[in-house]
């Protein structure tokens, strides 16, 4: 189970001097994104983002991926994403957090799990694969973060399943959750499992209720 080494992107931005729902409206139909880059100390810093370029990031892996950034076309700086707001509707992006971070500091990221192949259960047994969480988290250098995690789960039978500990991380990176934990599973489908339970059930004998005989009792005279 490996991870896929991420690389380093390039992201130009600008600082910003007004704040507020006027000025954030004006900035997104301008073709920009409202941004905040904080850390390290330093006070917060309020940016734009080209929404363009910013969404082409994202699109190729970036919320991970170590930013190389250019602050009003001069000054230099390195950060990750760690926060994005979308619109519940369109999914546009709304506004970012940028968190400064040096290249070889060590920072905690929630990486997406990619599963590749098919599992054995799957293919074989009729079973269905359970991802049970979609995000690994795990800690290490900022600028070795990987984009995404992907597990091998061609060997998976039914019943099987993968934990966190089975994923082999790069140098340098450890697991923030318990080893333990479980991440993907293969178990019988819904339908095989009900056949099977049928199968196996004891019809119980149904007792039905029996009208009891009367003798008609003859009528007194008169």
């Amino acid at each position: 189970m490996a991870i896929n080494a991420g690389t380093a992107s390039r992201l130009a931005v600008e600082s910003r001097s007004k704040s507020g729902t006027t000025s954030a409206n004006a900035l997104r139909k301008a073709g920009k994104i409202p941004a905040v880059l904080f850390g390290h100390g330093s006070d917060p810093m309020a940016v734009s983002l080209d929404a363009k370029a910013f969404d082409a990031l994202l699109h190729a892996g970036g919320k991970n991926r170590l930013l190389h950034l250019t602050i009003d076309g001069g000054k230099k700086d390195t950060a990750l994403v760690r926060d994005v707001q979308r619109d519940p509707i369109t999914r546009r992006v709304l506004h970012a957090d940028l968190q400064r971070v040096s290249e070889s500091e060590t920072v905690s990221a929630a990486l997406p799990i990619v599963t590749v192949g098919v599992a054995d259960g799957v293919r074989n047994m009729g079973c269905v694969m359970d991802v049970i969480l979609h995000t690994l988290d795990v800690e290490g250098p900022a600028n070795a973060i990987p984009p995404h995690i992907e597990v091998d789960v061609t060997e998976l039978a039914m019943h099987a399943h993968l934990t966190a500990g089975d994923v082999k991380l790069p140098p340098n990176f450890k697991l923030r959750v318990d080893p333990s934990t479980i991440l993907i599973s293969i178990e019988p489908s819904r339908t095989e499992q009900q056949m099977a339970e049928a199968a196996v059930a004891t019809v119980e004998p149904v007792e039905v209720p029996t009208v009891a005989e009367t003798t008609p009792t003859e009528e007194e005279p008169e």
